[in-house]
């Protein structure tokens, strides 16, 4: 049985505000039911060795991985033991294991984002090393064909997935690699992952002091060990807000179609850029001032009645409507236009929702914010600008990863 977690960031599509609970089952106990039944009626589900393995340890078979399949990007999280004494676990697991540590990319256009690496983890009663790999949505083919490559069905029969990519590519994983799915709930997951990760990595969640002054911002670490409630704002292809009350209760309270997908296609169509990497490299070299119509286009100044700078943007892509300002853009200043444009709409939504639930800690995950400082510094700058320091924007350095590290939280039982 395969320990592959699949997460998809359907994170713009809509679902009832409900609250969240844990209560029922775990995956961890729904597999190992399934295992007994199969050996039971004398079915293998997975090799000799795995299964012999999985045996002797009590507990589910290695690999141990959660793969979260979002709108762009895969992310993996793969477990390394460091405490395997036995030999035959060690046979079933060094095939993936020397696959994952010993290459740097990942499907032409991945990589293992090294610095992220957590040692010293306990996972399932286990002690080992996390390890953080990402590639895009685009080449889930070429991962099929490795997937088929490596034989991973004559191993394990089912794969866990969770989100949106479990129902797009259920076929796909039956068809070509012979592996069925097993589905979690995406936003369970991303929520297990946030706490799992900030309970095991003291660094792991920081903010910008001084976000209203560009000379004096810099990034600085905060105290998250007591974050309820906290505002979850997961910006993915698109955007999910929640309000998490406790470790086990949330809901959702509203999201966004715009969001990091929409901030690549657009940059994509207006300055023929391919890559989300190339998108923000353009946009660090650009102005949106060139582009947007700004408060002192319009007034001449500030507006001192309602305390509006001079440079705050008015109207997003104001100035587009003059050809001589067309004429004069660049691609880079489209691209920081864009950029901006996005964030400060999640930025203003993100704010009306810790109003209304009355909440003042705002934490920002996704890969919408992998190398993407601009963005930080603007959510930070908007959350304490508008609510006049009452609310603060939070960080957490492993960004996108938190539903594959949840699923695997969920495949394993929650340890």
């Amino acid at each position: 049985m395969d320990l592959c977690c699949l997460h998809a960031d359907a994170s713009a599509m809509f679902m009832d505000h409900r609250r969240a609970s844990w209560a029922a089952p775990s995956a961890a106990d729904e597999i190992k039911a399934f295992l007994t039944v199969r050996r039971r009626s004398g079915v293998r589900s997975m090799s000799p060795v795995a299964e012999v393995a999985a045996a002797a340890n009590d507990c589910l078979p290695m690999p141990w991985l959660g793969i979260d399949i979002g709108g762009s990007l895969v992310k993996v999280v793969y477990f390394e033991p460091t405490d395997s004494t036995d030999e035959r676990e060690a046979e079933a697991n060094e095939n993936i294991k020397q696959f994952v540590k010993g290459r740097a990319a990942y499907c032409n256009t991945g990589s293992r984002d090294t610095h992220l690496q957590m040692n010293n983890v306990t996972v399932n009663k286990r002690q080992g090393t996390l390890h953080f790999i990402r590639f895009p949505t685009s080449e889930m083919k070429v991962f099929l064909q490795l997937v088929k490559t490596k034989e991973m069905a004559s191993i394990y029969s089912t794969v866990c997935a969770t989100g949106g990519g479990a129902f797009k590519f259920e076929e796909d994983f039956e068809k070509e690699v012979l592996l069925k799915i097993h589905k979690f709930d995406e936003l369970d997951s991303l929520i297990r992952g946030i706490q799992f990760v900030e309970r095991n990595f003291p660094r792991e969640c920081y903010y910008f002091s001084h976000p209203v002054d560009d000379k004096k911002c810099k990034k600085a670490p905060f105290d998250f060990s007591r974050p309820y409630p906290f505002l979850v704002v997961n910006i993915g292809s698109g955007v999910s807000i929640l309000a998490v009350y406790s470790e086990n209760e949330y809901k959702r309270v509203t999201g966004t179609s715009l969001g990091g997908g929409t901030f690549l296609g657009l940059c994509c169509l207006l300055t023929g850029c391919e890559t989300y990497e190339e998108a923000i490299a353009l946009a660090e070299q650009g102005d949106s001032t060139n582009v947007d119509k700004l408060v002192k286009d319009i007034y001449g100044g500030d507006y001192h009645k309602f305390n509006l700078r001079g440079n705050t943007v008015a109207s997003s892509f104001g100035n587009m409507n003059c050809k001589q300002k067309r004429e004069s853009t660049s691609r880079e200043d489209l691209a920081k236009a864009t950029l901006v444009t996005i964030t400060n709409n999640i930025a203003s939504i993100a704010r009306m929702a810790a109003l209304n639930e009355s909440i003042q800690r705002v934490v920002f995950v996704g890969n919408f914010l992998r190398n993407n400082t601009i963005s930080m510094k603007l959510l930070a700058y908007a959350m304490e600008f508008w609510s006049r320091g009452a609310l603060k924007a939070l960080f957490l350095e492993h960004e996108g990863y938190f539903g594959a590290v949840g699923c695997l939280q969920e495949l394993m039982g929650n340890s």
